[in-house]
């Protein structure tokens, strides 16, 4: 019988009941009191998390957007620069090519009008030299003849 004794025995009493109570009073307190606020808190971070989340990928959609249209603009930019570098260097050759004629029709009547002028002055020399050639022959033959002349 010491061993009935010394042994523990639960039976359900009116503690028990009150203990369960007691459990769930302090829930329900804890519940309303801390875990509430804590719950707000959370939902009301991820929330917030969700809404920058989202308002950074909006960002993000419209840089890349902007990005397309610069990068757009840019190759359209550089299209017609080339157009434009294209036909200048295209009008520069023409007045080149221009320039190069007009240079030398000049030279080729600069040329011509110095041909004539260096005919003229060869015609001149020579009848000049004829008429000494032939007054120095003349001189010669009356010297040969001793005439006088």
């Amino acid at each position: 019988m010491i061993l009935a004794e010394s042994s523990i025995q639960l039976v359900p009493d009116g503690t028990l009941l009150l203990h369960l109570l007691m459990i769930g009073v302090m829930v329900a307190l804890l519940n309303r009191t801390l875990l509430k606020p804590i719950n707000k808190i959370l939902s009301d971070r991820e929330e917030l998390i969700t809404g920058r989340v989202s308002e950074a990928n909006k960002i993000k959609n419209e840089a890349e957007e902007k990005m397309q249209q610069y990068d757009a603009a840019l190759r359209n930019a550089r299209t017609e620069a080339y157009g434009l570098l294209e036909r200048e260097r295209v009008a520069a050759m023409q007045e080149k090519e221009l320039k190069v004629r007009v240079a030398k029709e000049e030279i080729t009547k600069a040329t011509g009008a110095t041909l004539e002028q260096l005919h003229q002055q060869e015609n001149n020399v020579r009848g000049e030299l004829e008429t000494q050639a032939a007054g120095i022959g003349d001189l010669i033959s009356s010297q040969i003849l001793k005439r006088t002349p």
